[in-house]
């Protein structure tokens, strides 16, 4: 009976060839299929960690600026720890962000929580006074405002860039499909380079809108946890703007 393979070449070594083309031609077919995909969708080198290093630096120097009064605990207490556990994590990652470990995160967590308790405090007691009937003057109540303000809208928008689709570790290896907050470049991919993913200064942006607008304006929130953030910051924003602006202009018109 003759043989089916080709003349002087084993069966099994067809059989090896003809399975290592197989394997060579899906590797390419995934090899397209990712360069078809957003960049927000499949693996990349990951952002730098100096947008977020920024962000925290202003917030610690906002922080610093408040009075005693308003401050949780000693005066240099909380921004230095706040400090160091930067410095720790800038030195886990020192360039793009792209490496997993139990312990970094929570250490970001724990400097997302010390950074939102001081700054919840501060605003606590500068309502207080206010209620109260401080005798600051209007200048200096509304420039106090704005300092909290301002840390409540870097805070929350480092919430929002630790957990979208898991944080920004596991948004670099593409691990998590389904958005927590979909930015609009998701929405209409031909209106953003094809390498566009969303990095710190996107979440930042999505924070202070939801401060100023209180509401989602051009980034919605999709999952349970995102909508209960928005939530939270807007109604913390709402009612700081609205007592400490209502009493420095009282204070302005010479009332008590």
């Amino acid at each position: 009976m003759a043989d089916d393979d080709e003349p002087g070449l084993p069966r099994h070594s067809a059989l090896t060839a003809l399975e290592r083309k197989l394997l060579d031609q899906a590797k390419e077919a995934r090899q397209r299929e990712e360069q078809l995909l957003p960049a927000w969708l499949r693996k990349t080198e990951g952002e730098h960690h100096w947008q977020m290093s920024v962000g925290v630096v202003v917030a610690i120097g906002l922080q610093l600026a408040l009075p005693v009064r308003l401050m949780l605990g000693p005066p240099y207490l909380l921004p230095i720890a706040e400090a160091a556990i930067l410095l720790v994590l800038v030195a886990a990652n020192p360039g793009r962000v792209v490496r997993r470990s139990a312990g970094i995160r929570l250490c970001a967590l724990v400097l997302l929580g010390v950074l939102s308790a001081s700054n919840a405090t501060s605003a606590g007691l500068l309502v207080h006074e206010i209620v109260g009937g401080s005798s600051t003057s209007g200048a200096r109540l509304l420039l106090e405002g704005v300092y909290i303000w301002l840390t409540n809208v870097i805070a929350f928008g480092l919430w929002y860039w630790e957990f979208d689709r898991g944080g920004p570790v596991q948004r670099a290896h593409g691990l998590r499909k389904h958005p927590d907050l979909l930015f609009p470049q998701m929405q209409q991919p031909e209106v953003a380079p094809p390498e566009w993913e969303p990095v710190f200064f996107d979440y930042l942006y999505t924070s202070f809108t939801n401060a100023t607008a209180f509401s989602p304006t051009d980034t919605m929130p999709l999952s349970r946890w995102a909508k209960v953030m928005f939530l939270i910051q807007s109604a913390i924003s709402l009612v700081t703007v609205a007592l400490v602006i209502s009493r420095a202009v009282n204070i302005f018109r010479g009332g008590s």
